[in-house]
């Protein structure tokens, strides 16, 4: 029986899935935890999955690593970190972001270029971050690497250079998506120097060996390593609540949008993977559940005793500052309190400004493709809420289909990583888990209000470009458009 070793390097932990390569079946999972902050030495991940790996990555026969996209990993000559990473969810670089785009001829010219118009996620805005505000650390970088990069390259044998795959590269903002090739003139511009890049492995190919010569697959981004594990198809919409929420969906074709709504990523498979990102998503319920003194079966319930609409108290979750739309420097906003509010509602609040969040991403999603989804799917840690399972069709409007709780992004990792070790033209098909379809009488109004709040706000957004979501809905409904 030939295994597969998963690895999923996110922004709180690694995770490791043994996997059969014949079927996916999970043999053995492993996890070791990160440093909690927006800057992290990498070398904690190196740590990290030396730790989860262990006992494992001696057994498995090809392995691959998915991880945190746009994060900056900048080296030295010696190859040591010039200065901590700085993450995706860092907003620092926004007006940087703001000046790349600028000096890129506006944001459809940004979009043009690399698929996407630059906001402070991207590792180039981060680049130009540095130059400008820590020209001794600029000095020193040699080479530029993604966080999963730099873990692949822990896990190469000795001599081996550093390698990544398109789907990651596609979130740097010096990579040309729709030509699947680097932009070195873009990172110069950034950085304000040349720098080293790694190769580029095609879908499904070798990217390196380990030291004890097992395959290792070229790696990916979280969210293509997650298209990947789930098996995505176009007409399929995934979205994720995480650490950050996303909706995403598998396209035969590039996007463009010079909104900066819709981000052209490619995937792991050759294809493309737009997609729509919040900053905001499971930490909205982290934070009220710590604001009420309950933990989150508590808060769950508390919101299931309360109405839709949430008694008229709204919120628009804008707590970190926001991606989609893009205001970085955004606050949380709470409107509709009154003698009468319960703490019920103060929780269900939290839930429906998630969920319209997120609904508002698939809407943009949708709107840019094109292409109506034949099913919404719905992952990641917060959908084990009761509240959050019971409200998210509601609040979508359609039925919303959740798979069974796991590790995607590293199945999906282990899935290329059979890839590789088959040298065939398409990645192994494997049998579907079975799914819940959740339903609920759709409650529109909750949406109307939301975007009106969402709307009265946006005078808060600093950026050149401001994106909002117009006051509209897509008919999820009835995807099919049929009656």
């Amino acid at each position: 029986m030939a295994l597969v070793l998963g690895i999923d390097s996110s922004t709180q932990s690694t995770k490791a899935l043994l996997v059969d390569a014949a079927d996916g079946r999970v043999v053995e999972t492993r996890t070791a935890p990160h440093p909690p902050g927006t800057e992290v030495d990498p070398r904690a991940w190196l740590e990290a999955v030396d730790t989860a790996t262990d006992g494992l990555l001696e057994r498995a026969d090809a392995v691959s690593v998915g991880g945190q996209q746009h994060g900056m990993v900048a080296l030295d000559e010696d190859a040591a970190p010039v200065r901590d990473a700085l993450l995706w969810n860092d907003t620092r670089s926004a007006g940087s972001a703001r000046d790349l785009i600028d000096e890129m001829g506006g944001p459809q010219a940004c979009a043009d270029a690399i698929g996407s118009v630059l906001v402070a996620s991207f590792t180039s805005a981060k680049l130009r971050w540095l130059r400008d505000h820590e020209p001794e650390h600029a000095a020193r970088v040699h080479r530029v690497l993604l966080p999963h990069d730099y873990v692949s390259l822990h896990l190469a044998a000795d001599g081996t250079g550093p390698f990544t795959d398109r789907g990651d590269a596609s979130g740097t903002g010096y990579f040309a998506t729709a030509e699947s090739r680097w932009r070195p003139d873009l990172l110069e511009q950034a950085l304000g120097r040349a720098a080293e890049l790694p190769r580029v492995v095609a879908p499904g190919a070798v990217g390196a060996e380990t030291a004890r010569g097992a395959v290792l697959a070229g790696g990916t981004g979280d969210n293509m390593g997650a298209a990947l594990g789930m098996a995505l198809e176009p007409g399929d919409v995934l979205v994720s609540v995480g650490t950050s929420g996303v909706a995403s969906a598998v396209s035969t074709t590039p996007v463009a949008d010079g909104t900066g709504v819709v981000t052209g990523f490619a995937d792991a498979s050759g294809g493309f993977l737009p997609m729509v990102t919040t900053m905001n998503a499971a930490g909205i319920l982290d934070l009220q559940a710590r604001w009420l003194g309950v933990d989150h079966d508590g808060l769950a319930a508390l919101a299931l005793e309360s109405a839709p609409g949430a008694g008229g108290v709204t919120l628009l979750p804008y707590y970190g500052g926001e991606r989609t739309p893009n205001r970085p420097d955004a606050v949380g906003t709470w409107t509709g309190l009154r003698p009468a509010t319960t703490r019920a509602d103060l929780a269900r609040a939290a839930y429906e400004a998630l969920l319209c969040s997120l609904a508002d991403a698939v809407d943009r999603l949708v709107a840019a493709t094109g292409v109506q989804p034949h099913r919404v799917l719905m992952v990641g840690g917060a959908t084990k809420s009761a509240a959050l399972r019971a409200l998210a069709p509601a609040v979508l409007g359609c039925p919303v289909v959740l798979p069974p709780a796991g590790e995607y992004v590293a199945l999906g990792a282990a899935r290329q990583a059979a890839w590789a070790l088959a040298g065939t033209d398409a990645p192994p098909t494997w049998p579907a888990p079975e799914t819940t379809v959740l339903e609920a009488e759709p409650t529109p109004h909750v949406r109307e209000v939301y975007a009106d709040l969402r709307e009265r706000t946006a005078p808060w957004t600093t950026s050149t470009t401001t994106n909002t979501t117009a006051n509209t809905t897509t008919n999820l409904s009835n995807p099919e458009g049929t009656s």
